[in-house]
């Protein structure tokens, strides 16, 4: 018993392990150990900084939209109101006269309406809302992005008054035939009703 190895538990005083009596099985077990964690922790930070490429269902979008509808249509109605508006999300606002976000009051948009846009982006689950430049404006909420800086794809809830080109009738199918060569596409629309369509840029 005198000659046996120290236990793996067994440390100094102040709680540190005595790596200088551990036997050589016992430092790689703890050594894979503190690599486990290790790779367990960038897997937990790369998943919260980079979101997955793969976007929601195009079915449950859609059941999202019907069950906030009176939201999205009020959202509808007040990008189509500010006229001088170009982005606006939780992270500040953008117009015509300032088009770096601005979190209210700094820049020249109205702070109530700016928390009016806030509470209905938590009512329908989107982040930020844009709008078209011009006399007949598609406006749109996003509703999922993934990948990273230019890389970034879309998936937006849109209305606009006229029939758009570039419809697809399914944007699972889409999704799944289309080729990435890491530029970004133009967009297509998949029909909601009316004059609402999701959009994607993937």
């Amino acid at each position: 018993m005198a000659n046996s190895p120290p236990l793996l538990g067994k440390t100094h005083r102040r709680g540190s392990i005595n790596w200088s009596q551990l036997t050589l099985k016992q430092t790689v077990v703890i050594l894979l150990c503190l690599l486990l964690c290790f790779v367990a922790a960038v897997c937990c930070f790369l998943a919260i900084v980079f979101p997955s490429n793969k976007p929601p269902r195009e079915e449950k979008l859609i059941e999202n939209f019907n069950a906030h509808r009176v939201a999205y249509e009020r959202l509808r109605d007040m990008l189509l109101e500010d006229e001088e508006l170009l982005r606006v999300a939780s992270w500040g606002v953008a117009t015509k006269k300032s088009r770096s976000p601005r979190i209210p009051p700094e820049g020249n948009f109205p702070v109530n309406r700016y928390n009016e846009y806030l509470a209905l982006f938590r009512q329908t689950g989107s982040k930020l809302a844009l709008r078209d430049e011009g006399d007949h404006p598609m406006v749109c909420i996003g509703v999922w992005a993934g990948g990273w800086a230019g890389d970034t794809r879309h998936v937006d809830i849109c209305w606009i008054d006229h029939k758009p080109d570039d419809q697809v009738t399914s944007l699972d199918d889409y999704h799944k035939n289309s080729t990435r060569n890491g530029h970004p596409r133009s967009g297509v629309f998949r029909p909601i009703d009316r004059n609402w369509y999701l959009w994607a840029d993937w």
